[in-house]
């Protein structure tokens, strides 16, 4: 069983950073695009960042010049790190990843439980 856990939210002041982590844990054969999303009180899940299994970046333009998506593909960890935070960036952030769970069987995609992230004075 696949499962994803995420640490590092919290509460922060505007303009302040922040370290999210995600580690996939379970039987799998490889993990492909990996990636973060966020959710604010009554919005849509919105993409953050993803990165590839050939570290292609992709970020929302919200966070383009304060977020950085990397991945480290030994210890199974995709990692967001936020500076600049801003009130609007507050939200539950999730990770999702794409994982091949067989050689040959085609991918899914499995979420983390959601970590807070609250930015404010």
């Amino acid at each position: 069983q696949v499962q994803l856990v995420e640490s590092g939210g919290g509460l922060v002041q505007p303009g302040g950073s922040l370290r999210l982590s995600c580690v996939v844990s379970g039987r799998f054969f490889s993990i492909n695009t990996m990636g973060w999303y966020r959710q604010a009180p009554g919005e849509q899940r919105e993409l953050v960042a993803t990165i590839t299994d050939y570290y292609t970046t992709n970020y929302a333009d919200s966070v383009k010049g304060r977020f950085t998506i990397s991945r480290d593909n030994a210890k199974n960890t995709v990692i967001l790190q936020m500076q600049g935070l801003k009130p609007e960036d507050t939200a539950v952030y999730y990770c999702k990843t794409s994982i091949v769970q067989q050689a040959g069987w085609g991918a899914t995609y499995y979420w983390g439980q959601g970590t807070q992230v609250t930015v404010s004075s």
